[in-house]
């Protein structure tokens, strides 16, 4: 098998260049039976634009296989650690010193997390032991002197929100709050991150309506007011993220950086569960990555986009439960894509080259004035400007929905990573060859 995957490997000319993106990383877990050698999936993720890793636990072998990679790892102590950590400083001293200073700075460790969704497994003495636990690994690490290089965090489920709609109004759950106030403390003043994991696929499975799954996917919608503010949300990741963002505010802590350290969509599923498919991964991902890379960021946070780690690197066969908790992987054990969502970095060879074409994208035929004012709006909300279709702009003539939708679909995708999904549009649009300017009104045109 090994000798597959480095004749696989040999012919493939891989490179992990400025194309990266710092913000967006991917989870690489472990519960599968099936999985390539660490060296090959090192390979892998040199080829794409994934900038940081997340372990669950702190496999040796993998640490040292991303040695001289520049690909950040998050590394992670689990629950079953916490009370030898909490209770003996000297157990957090040993754990620094057997999965961090082997391998650091060669393989780029950047955090460690203390234990995954502590706080909703109602333990109580788990809870108490957590934030003790996560101070005497700092300890470890100022006193290894990688204070400052190194974080230290803890993982947290949604469920730890006691409400989260609407977004201005997100606050933590009261019974959560006296270990929530000493973790943000610690958080403050060390700077490290609040780590959350936000599943819009979860919110459309409690609310299985077609609008909801566009809302989820990020594709067109009417978006959704929140009736404090009054902002317009237009994708259900956005108003997960600053409803945390509220929380944190509400608690004292606005300062405290959010990363999301793991949210993604099944592509397939058990044939009772609402929402997995190929199609629906592929769009959530794929226009989620699109989204990052805008740096639109959202509503509460504007301009910068949270460290999001994308769930999963690989399907996990050995997770019990429903059939989709075996299906989030973005890679096959071979290597190959499951789908598309453009992170991809492969250098052409000579021979694959094609000549590239301009395109465009425009609405298809026949489509409703009414789909198409949706995909307006959704294209303007995304950060996209649409100055030239305003009153006085070069495309505002004529003044019908048809047109500016027309420049407001193209200069979306022509921003996007310009995948086929991107001049989707909930099927009203298309690519085309033909440009679609006139007069003094140009659409922007990319290749393929």
């Amino acid at each position: 098998m090994a000798t597959f995957f480095f004749f696989f490997l040999s012919f493939l000319i891989f490179f992990h260049s400025s194309s990266a993106e710092p913000f967006i990383g991917v989870n690489y877990g472990q519960e599968a039976d099936n999985l390539p050698p660490p060296l090959a999936t090192v390979e892998l993720l040199k080829s794409t634009s994934i900038e940081k890793v997340r372990l669950y636990g702190a496999d040796p072998v993998i640490i040292k296989a991303l040695a001289n990679t520049e690909i950040g790892i998050v590394i992670g102590a689990a629950n079953g650690d916490i009370p030898c950590l909490a209770s003996d400083p000297n157990s957090a001293v040993q754990w620094v010193n057997s999965n961090v200073l082997p391998f650091y700075p060669d393989s780029k460790i950047i955090l460690v997390t203390v234990g995954n969704e502590v706080l909703t497994t109602n333990d109580p003495n788990l809870i108490d032991q957590l934030l003790p636990a996560m101070q005497n690994m700092q300890n470890a690490i100022t006193g290894a002197l990688l204070g400052g290089k190194i974080k230290v965090s803890t993982v947290h489920s949604m469920a730890v929100l006691g409400q989260s709609d609407p977004p201005s109004s997100g606050c933590f759950s009261p019974s959560y709050e006296p270990a929530l106030r000493g973790l943000l403390r610690f958080h403050s003043d060390n700077g490290s991150p609040f780590a959350v994991n936000p599943y819009p696929f979860f919110a459309y499975q409690s609310d299985p309506r077609p609008e909801t799954l566009a809302f989820c996917l990020f594709q067109p919608n009417e978006g959704r007011v929140d009736r404090v503010s009054g902002i317009k949300y237009m994708n259900m990741f956005d108003a997960q993220v600053d409803a945390v963002h509220s929380a944190l505010s509400d608690m004292g802590f606005k300062d405290v950086e959010i990363m999301v350290a793991e949210t993604g969509w099944p592509y397939r599923g058990d044939n009772n569960e609402v929402g997995p498919s190929i199609e629906n991964a592929k769009a959530y991902n794929g226009n989620l990555i699109a989204h990052l890379k805008s740096m639109v960021g959202t509503p509460l946070m504007p301009g910068k986009s949270v460290d999001t780690y994308l769930f999963a690197l690989y399907d996990e066969d050995l997770k019990v439960g429903p059939g989709s908790k075996r299906a989030f992987g973005l890679y096959k054990p071979d290597l190959s894509m499951t789908y598309d969502v453009g992170i991809s970095n492969c250098y052409p060879t000579p021979s694959t080259l094609k000549p590239t074409a301009t395109i465009w994208c425009v609405p298809k035929a026949g489509i409703s004035d009414a789909q198409l004012q949706s995909s307006l709006d959704y294209a303007c909300g995304q950060g996209i400007d649409c100055s030239p279709i305003q009153p006085g702009g070069a495309c505002f003539e004529p003044n019908i929905v048809a047109s500016h939708a027309a420049y407001a679909m193209n200069l979306y995708y022509q921003n996007s990573a310009k995948n086929p999904w991107n001049c989707d549009f909930s099927q009203t649009a298309t690519l085309t060859s033909q440009n679609p300017s006139y007069n003094n009104c140009i659409y922007p045109g990319g290749s393929t």
